[in-house]
């Protein structure tokens, strides 16, 4: 069994419990260390065999997990965030899937929720907003043109802007291009939870300035959207004195 575990977003204890006793069970850890933090491997057992793919192939990182396999080894392969988002494991699980080798996939928390939960930020606020985009800009890597920046800035919805501050003068552009304003709040959020966390608002006519002042082109989420600092919401009506629920009767 090859198990997909989710690092989470930086600082090691953000992990699971699940992921941190996948770990600790491994006998193989293939982890990217590009992104994921080298602490969490210390999760790893003692005589754990520890691979960085940042340095391998795709070829070269299912060599290591096929022959772990056979040799009947427990082993984890350690995404950044949660590997569902751009983790690049469905073109792994086809490999195994050809193998006729089981795996899993434990969760993670992803860069966008340690990002919101740094700057204390609710992304569904009453009024303001109840969706959350989860995208990226075109790069090396093809964004079909119905899922472009522009497209989706049209809603007025929270996003969070993965593998994009090397490009914020074109994400700046695209976002005013779809409609929201150069003074909407914006936030870019590096290495969040890590030791080195650097955060700083400002809004969508500012992202250019504010990444160059910081010297942040890699490794930040970009938030966008009115919920990242709102003037003015509406409460909950979940708690509200006038609402009733199926644990609680209404009282005015």
């Amino acid at each position: 069994m090859i198990h997909f575990v989710g690092a989470g977003c930086g600082a090691e204890d953000l992990i699971t419990v699940r992921g941190m006793r996948l770990l600790q069970e491994a006998d193989v850890i293939v982890y990217a260390g590009s992104l994921v933090n080298p602490k969490l491997t210390e999760y790893g057992k003692e005589g754990c065999k520890v691979w960085n793919s940042a340095e391998m192939t795709l070829e070269e990182v299912m060599d290591v997990l096929i022959a772990a396999e056979k040799d009947g080894l427990n082993c984890v392969r350690l995404h950044t965030g949660d590997p569902c988002m751009y983790g690049a494991i469905k073109e792994q699980m086809d490999v195994l899937d050809e193998h006729g080798i089981d795996y899993d996939v434990c969760p993670g928390v992803t860069a966008a929720f340690g990002a919101a939960a740094a700057l204390c930020v609710e992304y569904t606020l009453p009024t303001v907003s109840q969706s959350l985009i989860l995208t990226r800009m075109e790069g090396k890597t093809a964004v079909p043109e119905r899922e472009s920046i522009r497209s989706f800035a049209a809603h007025h919805a929270s996003m969070a802007i993965y593998l994009s501050s090397s490009l914020t003068g074109q994400l700046k552009d695209e976002l005013i291009a779809g409609g929201y304003s150069e003074d909407t709040p914006a936030a870019i959020c590096y290495k969040v939870s890590w030791e080195d966390q650097e955060l700083y608002p400002c809004t969508v006519g500012t992202l250019p300035e504010t990444a160059k002042a910081h010297g942040i082109y890699k490794t930040a989420i970009i938030l966008v959207g009115d919920a990242i600092a709102p003037d003015g919401y509406e409460k909950s009506r979940l708690y509200a004195a006038d609402f009733s629920t199926e644990f609680r009767k209404a009282s005015k």
